[in-house]
């Protein structure tokens, strides 16, 4: 029976290992990808020319940051514009779609059945953009306004019914209970909804805040002055311009063979990835579990 335990024993721990180190593996390829595009940030231009990009670089150059900061003003500005919209916009949805997933899930709410099949035509048809832009303008007044890059991505009809599902799986007696003591439907929401849907909200959280960081469609639309400009618009227009124009109008002799084209690109990936990756480990562990309750209940 020993000899049969110990047996066992030993092939458990070999199967960890074997399953640990595959991880290891897998995890190893998914990290080389950032090794390599912070490394690729600092190599020489000639050098990404002559022999690609490279996780280990012969020379560290760092024209493609230094070109970068020149423009601090407007990177911090840029900065500064992404994560107001990132914060202000995901708090805004995050309490928009949980109280629609509050209400859609009520069997007491006569029409929600309507009210889904409304959300859900959003998913197959939308106006265009042609429409959008004469709303947006013409009506709402948001031309050269923060709020453009927040309003059209507020709210979605998948998280919606994500919270809807999560909704689910929390029992009804809580809302008898809580009716009977005589709390109304927003206390009932507040105090009893919001803190049982900390993984439903963090993982929609999430998903909101990588959409607003990664913003610049509706600023390239909708956003004139540069001082407005969202962080990943303002980068395209780096990488695009590769600040060559204020090099020539500051009367500098360029060689355009030493001009980070390439690495700059890099850097600008860096710049535009580095924070909201810093975001992630503080909702990890409630991810998969958002993703489980939401998908199980039908």
């Amino acid at each position: 029976m020993e000899k049969n335990t110990i047996k066992q024993d030993s092939g458990s721990i070999l199967i960890k290992g074997i399953s640990y180190f595959c991880v290891t593996i897998f995890a190893l390829f998914c990290l080389f990808p950032f090794a390599l595009m912070i490394s690729s940030s600092f190599m020489n231009e000639q050098e990404i020319v002559r022999e690609g990009y490279k996780l280990l670089p012969k020379e560290i150059s760092f024209k493609a940051y230094d070109l970068l900061l020149n423009n601090s003003t407007q990177l911090v500005n840029a900065y500064q514009v992404t994560i107001f919209i990132t914060v202000v916009g995901t708090v805004l949805g995050l309490f928009m779609m949980s109280m629609a997933g509050f209400v859609l899930n009520r069997k007491d709410f006569k029409y929600r059945n309507f009210f889904s099949f409304l959300i859900y035509f959003t998913t197959l048809f939308s106006g265009g953009l042609i429409p959008t832009y004469i709303l947006m303008v013409k009506h709402l007044h948001l031309k050269d306004s923060l709020f453009a890059m927040i309003l059209p991505a507020v709210v979605g009809a998948w998280s919606i019914f994500l919270m809807r599902n999560f909704m689910k799986a929390i029992p009804d007696s809580l809302y008898e209970s809580a009716t009977i003591d005589g709390a109304g439907d927003f206390r009932i929401y507040w105090r009893i909804f919001i803190p049982l849907a900390v993984p439903s909200l963090a993982t929609i959280g999430l998903f909101s805040a990588l959409g607003f960081w990664n913003e610049w469609y509706n600023g390239m639309l909708y956003i004139d002055t540069p001082a407005k400009y969202p962080l990943q618009y303002f980068l395209q227009r780096m990488v695009s311009q590769t600040n060559l124009g204020a090099l020539i109008n500051s009367g500098a002799v360029i060689n355009t063979a030493d001009l980070p084209t390439q690495s700059i690109k890099m850097a600008t990936a860096v710049l535009a990835t580095g924070p909201i990756i810093l975001l992630y480990p503080f909702v990890q562990r409630y991810f998969v579990t958002g993703l489980t309750i939401g998908a199980v209940k039908g």
